[in-house]
């Protein structure tokens, strides 16, 4: 069964079974490639019974080929039940996990089934943004991602429209355009389902279209793409930087952007989030069509971003103004490096299992614990340095 966006592009390839399960399936992700999906590959994983991922630039005609990447928990294809538990989510490329939570979705829909739920380790704030593309979350809470860390959330099936736009533009819609993917750069509404995401890359919808562009510190700093409403593309907008030398920003600075993000996630995650990140420098400098870039060993945060905060401190005399613009640009790093710093440390745990007793045994999680209060002055002290960077 192959099946293909509004365009004629196809985006599935599915093998069922005669029982209605899935013998495989490939699904086109952003950047033109395919994760493939084997049923039951191998019983050899903690929970038992697991599927396994692949990753190839077309799908085969029979058999597999590829690259393997993990392995999840295995489901009943022709009767899905829950949102299932994967390995080393590090480990697949950018949209490939929420390319196989829209398969799951859409497959549970087509089944009619009701609200899922995820009973895995580490429910964090980045698998909670994930699931949001493909499902509604259950009951209407207050604060569903604390709802969610704690177990209390099911999700509906709601998958999205997928749509692939030439070469290097992939369009994700559901009633509006939801997320968009350019050139290796994706772009988020600010807005899922009642819950306000932190979208530095983000979609609005203006006079002329659809937007797609950069945001800090709650304003506009270029925009990128011009889209119409059905997802198609109007005007590329954004130009290149123009050259600059780097610059090197304060130690403290980072030590407060990686207790952000220790903070914001779950807290088994958070230790080694501080860990993986002591392997890392923080710089300004020009980068193109994105805030930040990220390479060995080094952070570099787009000089976009620092010319936002010194214009907003030149109008906030106040001290209390500018401590809090201080504050929401250490936020705003928090949240361009989140992803990475998180993905990193997952993967350190996978590897700390491998060789050692359990994180909840052993490594930084025991020993090296650190506790809200030593974040909180990691925090402030990181405020207070970049306050004077830009002062000097």
């Amino acid at each position: 069964m192959q099946i293909v966006d509004r365009g004629g592009t196809l985006v599935t390839v599915l093998r069922p079974t005669a029982t209605g399960s899935l013998e495989s399936a490939w699904v086109r992700i952003p950047d033109g490639s395919w994760l493939g999906i084997e049923p039951r590959a191998t019983r050899e994983a903690p929970w038992g019974w697991s599927d396994r991922l692949w990753h190839a630039a077309e799908p085969p005609a029979n058999g597999w080929q590829g690259v393997r990447l993990t392995l999840f928990e295995a489901l009943d294809w022709a009767r899905i039940d829950r949102i299932p538990v994967l390995g080393e989510p590090a480990r697949l490329p950018l949209g490939g996990g929420t390319a196989v939570l829209n398969l799951i979705a859409a497959r549970a829909a087509e089944q009619g089934a009701g609200p899922l739920a995820y009973r895995g380790p580490y429910p964090t704030e980045q698998l909670f943004l994930a699931l949001l593309e493909s499902f509604r979350y259950e009951p209407d809470v207050t604060d569903p991602l604390a709802t969610f860390m704690a177990g209390g959330l099911s999700w509906r099936p709601a998958p999205s429209e997928r749509l692939f736009v030439g070469d290097d533009l992939y369009v994700q819609l559901r009633e509006r355009v939801e997320k968009v993917v350019w050139r290796g750069i994706t772009y988020y509404r600010p807005g899922w389902q009642g819950v306000v995401r932190h979208a530095p890359r983000r979609i609005v919808d203006a006079p002329d279209g659809v937007r797609c562009g950069l945001w800090a510190l709650a304003r506009p700093l270029e925009d990128a793409l011009l889209l119409r409403a059905d997802g198609g593309l109007d005007a590329i907008l954004a130009g290149e930087p123009a050259p600059s030398p780097s610059q090197p920003v304060p130690a403290g600075v980072w030590a407060g952007v990686a207790a952000v993000v220790a903070a914001r996630g779950a807290a088994q995650l958070a230790p080694f989030v501080e860990s993986v990140a002591r392997a890392f420098s923080l710089e300004w400098g020009p980068v193109a069509r994105d805030l930040v870039q990220i390479g060995r060993g080094r952070v570099r945060i787009s000089g976009r971003l620092r010319d936002a905060l010194a214009a907003g401190l030149a109008a906030a005399p106040a001290a209390a103004d500018r401590a809090a613009l201080g504050l929401a640009a250490i936020v705003e790093m928090a949240a361009l490096v989140g992803d990475a710093l998180r993905a990193r440390a997952q993967a350190e745990i996978v590897e700390l299992g491998k060789t050692e007793l359990p994180p909840s045994l052993s490594g930084p999680a025991a020993s090296g614990a650190r506790g809200g209060a030593e974040r909180a002055r990691d925090i402030t002290a990181g405020v207070e340095a970049l306050l004077a960077d830009l002062a000097g």
